[in-house]
């Protein structure tokens, strides 16, 4: 098996969005504070965007939260709405342009959106949107959203009617904040797989996150999670929510639980760490190991490993040291840097491994690279046995809603088998979580679990999933597109204004 050193071995999502109303407020300040706690989101590029009742300023640059905002910055940066946004970039370039909140005008009005989550058919949009001489300056389906925003407000003559109608033309995954001058705006993908969570701050002001933990950060009470194909509107009017589309079957990504959120948020009113540890108990239960410690890899492995040791009566201890002072980002690595691969992040504490039967315990393995390097760490580190659990399933299918697996060439266990990989990574055992036992721990139900089964909740135009998938793969249970997302432009604000009038 070959490995490419350039390849990052997780899954990482596309990024992170907050927003604020506080008339009374510093809300970038606040803002900034949001994006801190949502920075394990996105690190490639960070983005401000404020309405102070007149106009709205932005600020975004590559970065991260603390490089791209001075104390000046956002000083400077005075009004009574804000936006923010982290990015991971999967679709679209490493530009400046590509960096959001993304800034736009509908007539003398100008808005800026960001967006968490992937559209999956804005090929054919912004086709469409360009021969209605509309003009894009990236290629990012985020831009392509926030023009879709503008036509239809000029058709309809209200922006709220304007976001309904493109909620009815895009398809994918997606968490999007808006604002205006002098109004805020939060909506959700009808099947709800990319998160967004509503909380209240002081008695009349209100905050939407992609996660809990940055309400927490701002000192806001958790109310509930926007809703799927629900439509919130803040202003000095208060909140209003209307549904902007019809929800469909609920498919919330289940990698937010395995991964990608933070241990100390709640999603739908569930912990995030009670679930990691739950997986563990689930994995020790399917694959249990005699073993003298067991120990997780940092930071999502470590509430698995501790529910795992737990099931198990076995030791829990620290088998790795994370370094928490390297960046991922605009680290241009030499090849003499590539060689320590993994140990620029994690060393083995030889203290705790020398001569033990070990269980490492993992949130999943994608390519393979990083397992393969931590397994011979703990090798050198003269580890007796090294055995590996991996709390969530086979990743086998590449995500089109949000996450970097463009293609299924990219996951190892698309390629191989279990034993296949076992030994590649050099442990002793291996063994990866059901798909029925990592459902099993997250009791809320209604997930997507694409990248596990292929079973994909929103259809895939070939155009966008055209040679994502090795020979013999046949994605399967893709629902028809509904009608809206696959008509002309035109006709869609034609038979909108009839049902108005039904």
């Amino acid at each position: 098996m070959g490995e490419n050193p350039n390849d990052m071995d997780h899954l990482y999502e596309e990024c992170g969005v907050f927003g604020i109303w506080g008339p009374n407020r510093d809300v970038a300040r606040l803002t900034a504070f949001g994006l801190r706690a949502l920075q394990h989101r996105g690190q490639e590029s960070a983005g401000i965007a404020v309405g102070n009742g007149e106009t709205v300023l932005v600020r975004k640059d590559l970065g991260l939260v603390d490089s791209v905002f001075t104390d000046a910055d956002l000083a400077a940066m005075r009004g009574k709405v804000a936006i923010g946004h982290v990015r991971y970039g999967t679709a679209g370039a490493k530009s400046w342009e590509s960096a959001q909140p993304h800034l736009s005008t509908i007539g003398t009005t100008i808005i800026a959106l960001a967006h968490n989550g992937t559209l999956v058919n804005t090929d054919e949009l912004r086709r469409e949107l360009i021969e209605r001489n509309v003009f894009f300056r990236s290629n990012t389906d985020s831009e392509v959203a926030a023009q879709l925003v503008g036509y239809f407000t000029t058709q309809m003559h209200h922006l709220r009617e304007g976001i309904r109608c493109a909620m009815r033309m895009i398809d994918g995954g997606y968490a999007i904040v808006l604002l205006r001058e002098n109004a805020l705006y939060a909506f959700r993908d009808p099947n709800g797989i990319r998160p967004l969570v509503l909380g209240l701050l002081g008695h009349d002001d209100y905050v939407v996150a992609s996660e809990t933990c940055a309400l927490d950060m701002v000192g806001a009470k958790y109310l509930r999670d926007i809703a799927p194909g629900e439509i919130v509107r803040i202003s000095d009017d208060g909140l209003i929510s209307e549904k902007g589309v019809k929800p469909r079957q609920q498919a919330r990504c289940i990698f937010e639980d395995v991964y990608f959120s933070r241990p100390d948020s709640y999603v739908d009113g569930s912990s995030i760490y009670s679930m990691r540890y739950e997986m563990g108990r689930q994995l020790a239960r399917e694959a249990p190991v005699a073993a003298d410690m067991v120990f997780g890899v940092p930071d999502s492995g470590l509430p698995p490993a501790e529910g795992y040791a737990h099931e198990l009566g076995l030791p829990y201890g620290e088998g790795l040291i994370k370094n928490r002072y390297i960046a991922r980002t605009f680290i241009q690595p030499t090849q003499e840097l590539r060689q320590l691969g993994v140990h620029l992040k994690l060393n083995a504490l030889r203290d705790n491994v020398a001569g033990k039967r070990l269980v490492m315990v993992d949130d999943s393995i994608v390519r393979g690279t990083t397992s393969k390097q931590i397994v011979k760490m703990l090798r050198e580190a003269e580890a007796k046995e090294i055995h590996v659990r991996i709390a969530a399933p086979e990743v086998k299918w590449p995500c089109f809603y949000g996450i970097d697996t463009g293609t299924q060439d990219q996951l190892i266990s698309a390629r191989y088998s279990e034993e296949q990989v076992c030994k590649y990574i050099g442990a002793d055992s291996l063994h990866f979580l059901s798909v029925k036992g990592l459902v099993h721990a997250c009791p809320k139900g209604g997930y997507c679990t694409a990248c596990f089964t292929g079973d994909y909740p929103v259809s895939i135009p070939d155009d966008f999933s055209s040679e994502r998938f090795l020979t013999g793969y046949r994605p399967h249970n893709l629902t028809k597109p509904p009608r809206g997302a696959r008509m002309q432009i035109a006709d869609f604000v034609h038979e909108y204004h009839e049902e108005d009038n039904a």
